[in-house]
């Protein structure tokens, strides 16, 4: 049977730091108010507004979040690249006869730019979603497998009764993906049409 894939988007398939460390700075220089951009990105993966709250008072991180969203298109997508394998992960699944979609916590009009840009082309991209809610997408899709590099993934996984492959491209080692309970721990997506053939055939 052709397989439903979901991909998570930030540090599974695209590597966004410089982006939004870019984004951040200007959002500081902007509002007044210091971000730490570089530890920021360290955290990638969580809604914007967990971000947020470490650096902004509670009653100001829905218009902050709103301002950052406004300002990403300039700051962030031209400095977000492709991380390797991605482009190959998505052509393996289409190449199976399967579907992929990209599900997402980040505001899903600044998820699908970044798709445009660098020419990754899924059947379908959900954004806003995170850790279980992830589950929302991936079971109205009937998704076999999702492919992410946070334990939300993990979970998002479990809660949708996809199975999960984690890959070590994000803030967390092999190891505590596993440990996690992820059914499958690549390093990268590099290893993910080898790993599919098998799944596959299997």
């Amino acid at each position: 049977m052709a397989p439903t894939v979901g991909f998570d988007l930030d540090m599974t398939l695209i590597d966004s730091r410089p982006g939004i460390r870019a984004c951040y700075l200007a959002l500081a220089e902007h509002t007044g108010t210091y971000v730490d951009a570089d530890l920021a990105v360290t955290r990638l993966g969580p809604p914007l507004e967990e971000e947020l709250a470490n650096w902004f008072p509670a009653d100001r991180i829905a218009q902050t979040a709103d301002l950052y969203r406004t300002m990403y298109p300039t700051h962030a997508i031209t400095g977000t690249t492709a991380l390797p394998g991605a482009r190959e992960a998505v052509a393996a699944v289409r190449d199976a006869g399967g579907r992929t979609l990209v599900v997402t916590a980040k505001y899903e009009p600044n998820a699908k730019l970044h798709l445009d840009h660098l020419g990754i082309e899924p059947d379908a991209v959900i954004g806003n979603l995170w850790a279980e809610q992830k589950a929302v997408a991936l079971k109205e899709h009937a998704a076999d497998i999702y492919v992410g590099d946070h334990l939300g993934d993990i979970r998002g996984a479990r809660a949708a009764d996809a199975y999960s492959v984690a890959v070590a491209s994000g803030p967390y080692t092999a190891a505590e993906l596993e440990a996690a309970g992820a059914d499958t721990v690549l390093n990268d997506l590099t290893e993910f049409p080898a790993w599919l053939k098998t799944y596959r055939a299997a």
